[in-house]
């Protein structure tokens, strides 16, 4: 079941990169990301970008459900979920895949070698934890870039 979960992830991943470095849709899609007044006159229609992203947010988001639906349950603790994405996507760089990649997978270590070392209720702090350490230490996050812009 975790290969399964893991291909299927890797496939996504995998899918993913080809459409936004290969495709029209995602050249418009970045296009639109970086500029949106230059993406427009461009002449990409900006409207039809978000709503595509939509769809795609829509589809990526069904299909992580079906990943992960046979190895978390409905509990209340599912909250926890969401702020280990976001943390991942911190420690990683907003910008990068691969970054989210890594930083989901070093989140994962730490969070399960966290009650070893330390106090067992602490582990559902660990996200928060990692979280406040990145953003002091490198804001960017491990494999992001911070763009500084001169006005």
């Amino acid at each position: 079941m975790s290969l399964g979960i893991i291909g299927g992830s890797l496939a996504l991943m995998t899918a993913l990169a080809a459409l936004f470095r290969w495709t029209r849709l995602g050249r418009a899609m970045r296009a639109v990301a970086q500029n949106q007044r230059a993406a427009r006159l461009m002449g990409i229609s900006v409207e039809r970008v978000y709503a595509t992203s939509w769809v795609l947010a829509a589809v990526v988001g069904a299909v992580a459900g079906v990943l992960v639906a046979p190895v978390v349950f409905l509990s209340s603790k599912m909250g926890l979920l969401v702020i280990n994405g976001f943390t991942a996507a911190v420690v990683g760089g907003f910008g990068s895949m691969p970054g989210a990649v890594v930083g989901g997978m070093l989140l994962g270590v730490i969070e399960n070698l966290a009650p070893l070392y330390l106090p067992s209720g602490i582990r559902y702090s660990v996200p928060f934890l990692v979280l406040i350490a990145i953003l002091v230490v490198r804001p960017g996050g491990l494999l992001g870039r911070v763009e500084r812009r001169k006005v």
